[in-house]
């Protein structure tokens, strides 16, 4: 059914992988899919801000979260499942949308919190992605 699975995970919040995990895994072994993973760093905006880092800062902190988040899907992933990781750099919802036309994704499983009052004016990430995603999204709740 699916050949392509998108799974963004904040590694700094359980809620975003702890059931949406599992479920990922299960359809990517029921429709013999890949998986996708995708963590996102957030990039500092105005290069002003850029300016206090050493020049190397970016590679350094790219590939030190690039292993952080291979050791994590090693302890959580199966290895009968195909995983593809990724680490994205910008806003995240921007980036798992653009990720996902990037992979060919035809679905995204994703995460999400009980909304809180704050995410009924400001929109969380997993709305942007539904309203947005010109795939099917799947939003597994905590």
């Amino acid at each position: 059914m699916y050949k392509n699975i998108l799974l963004p995970i904040d590694l700094d919040n359980a809620s975003s992988w702890e059931h949406a995990l599992p479920a990922a895994v299960e359809l990517c072994h029921s429709s013999s899919a890949n998986l996708h993973a995708l963590t996102v760093v957030p990039d500092f905006g105005m290069s002003i801000v850029s300016a206090y880092f050493p020049k190397d800062y970016k590679p350094e902190a790219m590939k030190g979260v690039m292993d952080h988040f291979r050791k994590f899907i090693e302890g959580h992933v199966p290895d009968d499942v195909n995983v593809r990781h990724i680490v994205g750099e910008g806003t995240v919802y921007d980036v798992i949308l653009k990720m996902a036309e990037e992979v060919s994704a035809d679905l995204i499983v994703m995460g999400s919190h009980r909304p809180e009052f704050k995410d009924y004016l400001l929109g969380p990430n997993a709305s942007r992605v539904v309203r947005h995603a010109t795939c099917s999204v799947l939003v597994v709740r905590g």
